[in-house]
């Protein structure tokens, strides 16, 4: 079976779509940094400290360190530091996140035309 051109122009799309986020994935897609991020998320203060954030995952303070570097690394996380202090928030610069949910969409409009031309059934 052929794929018609602009059903193989919207997944090439997606493709591409989903290698600009390939950072955020990979740093969220892991449970431990889904858990420190859940954590700051649902945080009543905005900004935690590292040793805050050990406390509220059941995490070494190191463990916290190096999974909050990657989540920094890859813009879901930023931090402010108020002198010797680091406090670390989840980044509201809506950019990444306006991309994810664009990325969602695009997901959603190439199943549905892969159903709409009958891919599915050709399973």
């Amino acid at each position: 079976m052929e794929a018609c051109a602009e059903c193989v122009e919207m997944r090439t799309a997606l493709a591409e779509e989903f290698r600009g986020l390939q950072g955020l994935f990979a740093a969220l897609g892991d449970e431990t940094r889904q858990r420190v991020f859940l954590a700051l998320l649902e945080s009543e203060q905005v900004g935690l400290r590292a040793k805050e954030l050990a406390e509220r995952t059941h995490l070494s303070r190191p463990a916290v360190s190096r999974h909050l570097r990657v989540l920094r690394e890859a813009g879901a996380v930023r931090m402010h530091r108020e002198g010797a202090r680091n406090y670390y928030y989840p980044n509201a610069d809506t950019e990444q996140w306006e991309k994810l949910r664009t990325l969602a969409e695009h997901i959603c409009a190439v199943i549905r035309s892969a159903a709409d031309t009958g891919y599915s059934r050709h399973s």
